[in-house]
């Protein structure tokens, strides 16, 4: 491989939209185990949340993944190999990338409901206080208008 060749590659896996419109492998080879990528990602990707269970599982996955592209990342940069090899190895790379964003969207189940019970209590915290605000209703839960009262 030419050495422009090499910079084109690496700039093409490095650049930061690379995985728009870019697929995950159906399989791939990591650490020489052979894994049905796009069907594990869009396994745990279907649930929208990581379940307990899952969490060891999905984060082994993750850290596998992150080896193998930086593997294949320094075959590019370093390798003695021929152009198509380097094109497929950026191919692969970008599918790595596409499935390691599609597992890091995805929030652990615990996260996610203490997200929901803060998000209630905010809302209970904001309504108390536009009721207060507002004079519909004071420390003692009474109500108190402007000049509406009786004297």
């Amino acid at each position: 491989m030419k050495e422009f060749e090499r910079k084109q590659l690496l700039e093409r896996v490095n650049r930061e939209a690379a995985t728009v419109g870019a697929e995950i492998p159906d399989s791939i080879d990591v650490q020489g185990e052979a894994i049905e990528l796009q069907t594990f990602v869009f396994e745990i990707k279907r649930r929208e949340t990581i379940p307990p269970g899952e969490r060891d599982r999905v984060e082994r996955a993750k850290k596998n993944l992150r080896r193998e592209r930086l593997q294949r990342l320094q075959r590019i940069e370093d390798g003695e190999i021929s152009y198509e090899k380097g094109v497929e190895l950026a191919e692969s790379i970008v599918g790595i990338d596409r499935a390691l964003n599609a597992l890091e969207q995805l929030r652990p189940v615990d996260l996610e409901q203490e997200a929901e019970v803060k998000e209630t209590a905010d809302q209970k915290r904001w309504m108390t206080f536009l009721k207060q605000a507002l004079g519909r209703e004071d420390s003692s839960g009474s109500a108190r208008g402007r000049g509406g009262g009786r004297l």
